[in-house]
């Protein structure tokens, strides 16, 4: 699967592509609308968006870095900025609490406030649903993967999500599938494709 990133000079998420995260493989009975967006700041780093619909999203934790959020109705944003072996994992619930890391698989992670200033996250709550953005500045993105700039036509790797582990009802989705017979979002050989437009 393949994302076009847009360029843009300023964030405008009203002109991004939606990435809808539409493969439910590990669930039953609930499969709530869910989506991403991403865009390239030109020179600054990659904004993005994540929304979900739900009234009432589960969203016990609430203020520390790093709480198990994916318990709590969660998006998710995993990405891969170097093509090389590590992975980013960034997990949002709807009050904006996070949890971070750098990867190489699911247990070799170095949280991500050990290497760089934690970004901020900014949670909405409507009616029917909510969304979560948040900013990787490039200075960011070269503290975790020592890549400090991009430019049109380059590509990268990564996965959109939306789950509740302990939900009323555990959900799995994704945007690029997954082929695993249990749920695991760790699982960067089936990332799909992010390619900044040209």
């Amino acid at each position: 699967m393949e994302y076009l990133v847009r360029v843009e000079q300023e964030i405008d998420f009203s002109r991004a592509e939606k990435a809808m995260i539409s493969n439910y493989k590990w669930t039953e009975g609930y499969t709530p609308e869910a989506y991403g967006q991403l865009i390239y700041v030109e020179g600054k780093g990659f904004a993005l968006r994540m929304t979900a619909v739900e009234s009432n999203p589960k969203a016990e934790y609430t203020a520390r870095f790093n709480d198990p959020v994916y318990k709590d109705s969660c998006l998710e944003f995993f990405v891969n900025f170097d093509n090389g072996d590590k992975y980013m994992n960034f997990e949002m619930n709807s009050n904006g609490s996070f949890l971070a890391a750098v990867r190489s698989d699911r247990a070799n992670k170095t949280p991500i406030n050990m290497l760089a200033p934690l970004p901020r996250v900014k949670a909405t709550k409507e009616e029917d649903k909510w969304s979560v953005e948040v900013f990787f500045s490039n200075d960011l993105i070269g503290k975790l993967f020592g890549k400090f700039s991009f430019g049109r036509g380059e590509s990268f790797k990564g996965n959109f999500y939306k789950c509740g582990d302990e939900t009323e009802i555990p959900h799995f989705g994704m945007w690029a599938p997954i082929d695993n017979p249990t749920p695991d979002f760790h699982r960067p050989e089936f990332f799909g494709t992010f390619k900044i437009e040209d």
